[in-house]
């Protein structure tokens, strides 16, 4: 119990920022930049809470569903922000948010995690069968993923420009319920049929049940976390076009590159964290799986969501740009992990590319109201 609270005790200073943006929110007149500022710094702290005590729960009831609940938990912060986003209207935010969640972690944070384990070392290298696995399915999702907009773009021609939003709605939430059975497949193929086939090179950690948390203690923190990040998720979307007014940025450049990071951040500084003691695997569970876990959970749960909130979403994305962003991803990640080993060289090149994207969307004109 005394490691426990030893273990808490090292990141409270950073739970400082939790009451700011409320505060500015609700008792002082600022700009909304600032409650924006402040709120995605804070959903960027608790999004780590989620992760800490999703894996000291883990520790505690076994690597079976241990597994599953890293898997689930992992996108808490990206889903509930984007809920908020989704209800105060602004449904091409939470596109170019998918978008954002998947090249920042597929491209930046594996990057930036490469580029950082390569320090002192050579190459990284890393179980191939389970990042073909990986890269595969990677792909076979973002098709998925450009299927609507391509059905939307073929038949508005087919029909002569006829409106298609209901049909796109439906196929969407189609396309959203096999991604979802996608998903519960592919935690079935990895953590109980072929779970020898991905089981990690690495080392467990001494001790590790030890030093986790009590069972309590993690559910509480999960449950606290993910309240916490409403409140602030309500003001970050609630301040969101005043903030992209402001600075004199589009909406979409914030939700592909703030909103994205902002819910991502702790998977990019976990990655660089293991990428650093050179355990490949984690960071490969943490880059790819997470940008797969986008397009298999937490877009088709949006789209599927929003029909039941009365705010329906559907899967086309109407920039161009969000389809060569997510289809690039795929494509690289599948090369560059094919033959199961890296360079720093490659790591930057991923990097450079996203800064690359990055500048298109913010060049990027926003689309008519």
């Amino acid at each position: 119990m005394k490691n426990s609270v030893a273990k808490l005790v090292v990141p409270l200073g950073a739970l400082a920022v939790l009451p700011i943006a409320p505060l500015l929110a609700f008792f002082f007149e600022v700009k909304a930049p600032w409650i924006f500022l402040a709120g995605a710094i804070a959903i960027g702290v608790l999004a780590d809470w989620v992760r800490r005590s999703t894996e000291h729960l883990a520790a505690r009831v076994g690597p079976a569903i241990g597994g599953l609940l890293n898997v689930s938990f992992g996108s808490l912060a990206e889903l509930i922000l984007a809920f908020f986003v989704l209800v105060s209207g602004n449904v091409d935010v939470v596109r170019a948010q998918i978008t954002g969640s998947i090249i920042g972690t597929g491209l930046f944070g594996f990057g930036l995690a490469v580029m950082i384990g390569s320090v002192g070392r050579r190459r990284l290298k890393f179980n191939r069968a389970k990042a073909g696995q990986m890269a595969s399915l990677l792909i076979l999702v973002t098709i998925a993923l450009l299927l609507p907009a391509v059905f939307d773009f073929t038949s508005q021609h087919l029909t002569g420009g006829i409106d298609l939003s209901i049909a796109d709605e439906q196929l969407s939430i189609g396309v959203s319920v096999v991604l979802l059975l996608l998903y519960v497949a592919n935690l079935i193929y990895t953590l109980r049929t072929h779970k020898d086939m991905f089981a990690p090179a690495e080392p467990r950690e001494p001790s590790k049940e030890q030093l986790a948390w009590p069972l309590w203690l993690s559910v509480f923190v999960l449950i606290i976390a993910t309240a916490f990040i409403a409140l602030e998720a309500d003001l970050v979307s609630g301040a969101l076009e005043e903030t992209a007014e402001t600075i004199g940025v589009s909406p979409t450049f914030i939700g592909v590159i703030v909103l994205a990071l902002v819910g991502t951040a702790s998977d990019l500084f976990a990655a660089s964290w293991f990428a650093a003691q050179g355990r490949m695997n984690l960071v490969l569970n943490i880059c790819i799986g997470s940008a797969i876990q986008v397009a298999l959970v937490v877009a088709p749960l949006l789209v599927i969501g929003s029909w039941m909130l009365g705010h329906p979403m559907s899967l086309v994305f109407d920039n161009p740009l969000d389809l060569f962003a997510i289809a690039s991803a795929a494509f690289i990640l599948n090369s560059i992990s094919s033959d199961g080993e890296v360079t720093w060289f490659e790591g930057l090149l991923l990097v450079g590319v996203y800064v690359v994207l990055a500048m298109a969307f913010f060049f990027s004109p926003s689309a008519p109201a």
